[in-house]
């Protein structure tokens, strides 16, 4: 009877110990995945959100990306090269177009072609209401690359993926 107690305590620590290993130590696919959903939470907003709260979004914003992110869309206006700061600027400015704005990631797949460098393939959806009133409801396919950057991952291109319509 000891002998089964002992064993069955065992196991328990064990398992125990490979869950905390798990948790405390994700893999890098996690951590790639943690940056969409930061991004989503930064990009995000609610109805009646305070200033203060959409300046430390726009903030931390920022630190998600790179020295210099590439942006490629079917807006010629939109595409370019931007440093952190503008990035934040721009998404300052275009929060403010919106009472409320929901960003979602699905069909998540990434691919790490070399060291510290991720490729991620993506559906992003965009719902919110303008200051007008009007809906957005807008799904694209996104293809970005972050790359391991002082130990945290960091969106350095997304390109708006052109989906062929019927």
């Amino acid at each position: 009877m000891v002998k089964i107690k002992t064993m069955i305590l065992s196991l328990l620590i064990v398992t125990l110990g490979i869950g905390a290993a798990f948790y405390f130590f994700p893999t890098e696919e996690k951590k790639v995945k943690k940056q969409f959903h930061l991004l989503s939470e930064q990009v995000s907003k609610k109805r009646g959100e305070s200033p203060l709260t959409l300046a430390r979004k726009t903030r931390n914003l920022g630190s998600l990306f790179a020295e210099k992110c590439d942006f490629k869309t079917y807006l010629d206006s939109l595409s370019g090269s931007y440093t952190p700061e503008e990035i934040s600027s721009y998404a300052a400015r275009g929060r403010l177009q919106f009472t409320e704005l929901n960003l979602k990631f699905y069909d998540i797949t990434i691919i790490f072609p070399e060291k510290e460098v991720a490729k991620v393939d993506l559906t992003a959806r965009v719902k919110g209401r303008l200051t007008s009133g009007e809906d957005l409801d807008e799904t694209h396919e996104l293809a970005c690359v972050l790359k391991k950057i002082e130990n945290r991952w960091r969106f350095t291109d997304i390109e708006m993926v052109e989906v062929l319509k019927k």
